[in-house]
């Protein structure tokens, strides 16, 4: 017997769900691409994606995803043989860096834990090292969606800076980009990079770059430039050139409406509500870790992230079968863990198109799932987490 007739909650850290609203703008006729609203609203979109990324700079759309446009950047401000510096604080930063060396550049991980985020000051110390300047950029997600931490981006930027060292700070957004604050301009950030299936509640298939002056020289002299990716073309006169080809124009509905909900919204609303239902998770989970079998992935509270919580289970138990409960009994999909916390943890996302009924019910089930599968826990995380919300969410 289950009860996962009805909607399907997809509590994974992307693709997120995207809104029904979002679904009925691309049904609808393609636009004639060479006409005067397709121009229009190209043009919309690259002036309000540099708004949400907070920046003057010009930002590009590509037909690709996160992975695709860690390429772009790369691309764009690397020549072979430049040495780049990742910072690890899980895994996705440290995939950044495979790209780059797949590409031909020297990568140096500068290690990290993934319990914790990233050290400024560690990362000053090792570009005050770098007399030579060796080092052309620097790597680091603000949210890494395996690990469930947050980096303090702002942070890091003053310690490049107060390094003295002239590397370029790139950054990758694609989990935490209309979820929580982003400030390229103010955090000194040179290039970031984003994807539209996490907080920016659209399908899968479009990667955002965002570029300063700093980048756009550099840029100039980059040798790993290929047609596909590069600025230069596409910053053409031609219309089609902003794709190099073909736009994909249905996805463009989809990230307007998505845009126009954020904005309808308010961004400092949107930040506030994700900071919420993430309070309400964490406050389910450490009522759940009081029989120390379940845990955060996070050590430090302050570095627990608004988009993702990560979960450790021990003492033997499977977080495959906590998954297999959830979903295939309840139709709620969690988030499984990855790469160096594969089969040891699962992970509750709360992020892009999510409200207080999709997470209480989330949380809800996991706890129905724990309790079923007799994996010992503390009990009344999910009346936590109603208390919570209760406190927070006045009349």
């Amino acid at each position: 017997m289950n009860v996962r007739a009805g909607r399907e909650f997809l509590a994974l850290p992307g693709p997120t769900t995207v809104p029904d609203e979002v679904l009925r703008a691309m049904h609808r006729p393609a636009l004639d691409i060479y006409s005067q609203p397709m121009v229009d609203l190209t043009e919309g979109l690259l002036r309000d994606l540099s708004r949400l990324f907070a920046t003057k700079g010009k930002s590009y759309i590509y037909v690709a995803n996160g992975h695709g446009a860690w390429e772009a950047v790369l691309s764009n401000v690397l020549s072979r043989g430049d040495k780049v510096l990742v910072l690890e604080s899980g895994s996705f930063a440290v995939g950044w860096g495979n790209a780059a060396r797949a590409m031909g550049a020297e990568v140096e991980v500068l290690k990290g834990d993934w319990t914790r985020a990233v050290r400024a000051s560690e990362v000053e110390a090792r570009l005050r090292a770098d007399k030579d300047h060796t080092i052309k950029a620097v790597l680091v997600t603000q949210v890494d969606t395996a690990s469930g931490v947050v980096n303090d981006i702002e942070k890091i930027g003053k310690a490049v800076r107060a390094a003295g060292h002239p590397a370029l700070y790139m950054v990758d957004a694609v989990a935490s980009l209309g979820c929580m604050p982003f400030e390229m301009d103010k955090w000194d950030i040179d290039v970031a990079m984003s994807g539209s299936q996490k907080g920016l509640m659209t399908p899968p298939g479009l990667g955002f770059v965002a570029v300063n002056e700093r980048a756009r020289a550099v840029h100039q002299t980059a040798n790993l430039r290929t047609p596909y990716w590069d600025w230069t073309e596409r910053d053409g006169v031609e219309h089609y050139r902003r794709y190099a080809g073909t736009p994909p124009v249905h996805l463009l509905f989809a990230l307007r409406k998505a845009i126009d909900m954020l904005f309808e919204e308010g961004l400092e609303n949107v930040f506030r509500r994700h900071h919420l239902l993430a309070e309400s998770v964490r406050r389910a989970v450490a009522v759940w870790s009081k029989e120390h079998v379940l845990g955060f992935n996070i050590s430090e509270a302050s570095e627990r992230s608004n988009v993702v919580t990560t979960v450790l289970i021990g003492n033997g138990y499977d977080p495959a079968k906590l998954h297999h409960y959830c979903n295939d009994k309840c139709a709620v999909v969690l988030g499984i863990g990855i790469s160096n916390l594969q089969g040891r943890a699962f992970r509750i996302a709360h992020m892009g198109h999510v409200n207080a009924p999709m997470i209480l019910g989330t949380l809800g089930v996991v706890e129905a799932g724990l309790k079923s599968l007799q994996i010992p826990h503390g009990k009344g995380g999910t009346e936590a987490a109603i208390t919570f919300l209760a406190e927070s969410v006045g009349p």
